[in-house]
């Protein structure tokens, strides 16, 4: 197995290409802002054909790089249709004006194949099988991405901005609601095993049994408890 990771961006959005093996197919996670140079050079160094990127949720900072990287390797999108919109008018998706600066950075709009993710759906994609789950909380369409335990690997979760090391993404944007929040967190992270790999949107990766011991928002929750607004990541 092969995940390569890097934090691209005003915001340090975590992308990652993941295949079977180097030289072989893979899958790009959350190709954000000013990630796609990030992309071309793994692709290089690893010797990889991209197939299709996958997206936890809309935000511009997971999404921002979306149509360069489909359009130079012709590779689908795929993305919650609660999220889809955010895509072509992301600062309908912030409740603000993003600035015209950061604006002339970005390719604004869908690739040009765009796929919708189900809640439960299985993608085999690049020899790879990922486990759609549907966590909102974040944004309305936010997803995680489960890999099962390997011969060599353990379970792993690519967990956008739901989980991070230490806290849980923000809710104060258009779509963010906390009790949806607390509700994938109980549905979605607490019924993994403790050493399932929690790879997030933003900072360092962690493990869920790491997560259940220390972090306050999942210990709340495993008690049956409500959570403080979580600080702020990301967008």
């Amino acid at each position: 197995m092969l995940i390569a990771g890097f934090p691209a961006g005003a915001w340090g959005t975590n992308c990652y290409l993941v295949a079977p093996a180097a030289g072989e197919e893979c899958v790009i996670i959350d190709p954000g802002h000013q990630a796609a140079d990030g992309v071309e050079e793994a692709i290089r160094k690893h010797r990889l054909k991209p197939v299709a990127v996958v997206l936890t949720h809309g935000h511009l900072d997971h999404v921002a790089s979306v149509v360069p990287v489909c359009g130079a390797h012709d590779v689908p999108a795929w993305i919650h249709p609660d999220d889809r919109y955010m895509m072509s008018d992301p600062e309908k998706a912030l409740g603000r004006s993003i600035g015209m600066p950061l604006l002339g950075e970005l390719t604004i709009g869908e690739p040009d194949d765009v796929k919708e993710l189900a809640d439960g759906a299985k993608l085999e994609l690049a020899g790879l099988e990922l486990s759609v789950a549907h966590a909102p909380g974040h944004t309305k369409g936010s997803v995680t991405f489960g890999m099962p335990e390997a011969a060599d690997i353990p379970p792993i979760l690519f967990s956008g901005d739901l989980l991070f090391a230490g806290s849980i993404g923000r809710t104060d944007l258009p779509g963010g609601d906390m009790a949806e929040m607390l509700d994938s967190l109980a549905r979605v992270c607490l019924p993994l095993d403790d050493s399932t790999v929690v790879l997030s949107g933003h900072g360092p990766q962690t493990t869920i049994g790491q997560e259940r011991a220390t972090n306050p928002y999942l210990r709340q929750v495993a008690a049956g408890q409500g959570a403080q607004p979580a600080p702020r990541r990301g967008m």
